[in-house]
């Protein structure tokens, strides 16, 4: 072997070991409509990204995003090579550009519906709703998005068709309806809408489902170690490693990802 064939040998294979001990960034953004504080959200997802780090041989650093923007800099720059995303149009529009890839979705959230809280009966002529209104935590929220779709979907403008009012959480919903401030409170939260049933609250529509908690790889990282943090993800429940740390996250596993139905729904979403 010359000393050049040597040199190369040896700079490829350091670098071949560098990137398989690299550092693998998992951010990590769980929405901004529920209470949780950074630690806390790192907390829940720490047992998992181990498992991940096992699974790879890599270390994993745990990346929390609380806001959208952020989120959507950090995808559109490629600095995170994993993310668990909760608002799926954000995860949408990484998908659409193709700088990300869908690899799981969360078990149990692949049906997010919105609600419409209201004191009427169920919405029959979406035209009656014209000039009412209508409130929805933030505006840049999945369900603020979700609730912009069904007006458009019933051939209404969100921007003048309707009265939008926005505040930021999805437990301060009912408060405007049931004070008279809105006609009508956009909710997907199951433990808002139950509260407002239980107290004789009545819904008056409801959306398509949604699958709203998505796993994410880059789009560059190699189809192996991709494949292989999948398998993790997917076949999490069946060790006791794995179900300790689904029991953290409060998660009960994940499933395989539609690419069909995400394309379906990132159209609808208008994205």
């Amino acid at each position: 072997m010359t000393r050049i064939t040597k040199a190369l040998f040896a700079t490829t294979f350091l670098s071949a070991t560098v990137t398989a001990h690299a550092t693998l960034v998992f951010g990590v953004t769980e929405g901004v409509t529920y209470r949780a504080s950074d630690a806390e959200i790192e907390a829940k997802f720490a047992p998992i990204a181990k498992l991940i780090g096992t699974a790879t041989k890599q270390p994993v650093k745990i990346q929390i995003i609380s806001s959208y923007n952020g989120l959507r800099d950090a995808l559109k720059q490629g600095q995170l090579d994993i993310a668990f995303i909760h608002p799926a149009h954000v995860s949408f529009e990484a998908i659409k550009t193709g700088t990300y890839k869908s690899v799981a979705w969360t078990t149990g959230f692949t049906d997010y519906k919105v609600s419409f809280l209201c004191k009427e009966e169920p919405i029959k002529n979406w035209a009656s709703i014209s000039g009412k209104a209508l409130v929805t935590p933030d505006a840049d929220s999945i369900t603020a998005i979700m609730t912009r779709s069904m007006l458009r979907e019933n051939k209404l403008n969100p921007a003048s068709d309707v009265k939008v009012q926005v505040t930021r959480f999805q437990d301060a919903v009912p408060f405007y309806v049931d004070n008279n401030f809105a006609s009508y409170g956009a909710t997907a939260s199951g433990a808002v809408i139950k509260a407002w049933k239980d107290k004789g609250g009545k819904t008056c529509a409801q959306s398509r489902g949604m699958p709203i908690k998505h796993w994410l790889v880059s789009s560059k990282m190699d189809a192996g170690l991709a494949s292989t943090i999948k398998d993790t993800l997917l076949n999490i429940d069946k060790s006791e490693a794995g179900k300790k740390a689904l029991a953290t996250s409060g998660y009960k596993g994940f499933s395989v990802s539609d690419e069909a139905v995400e394309k379906t729904l990132t159209n609808w979403l208008g994205l």
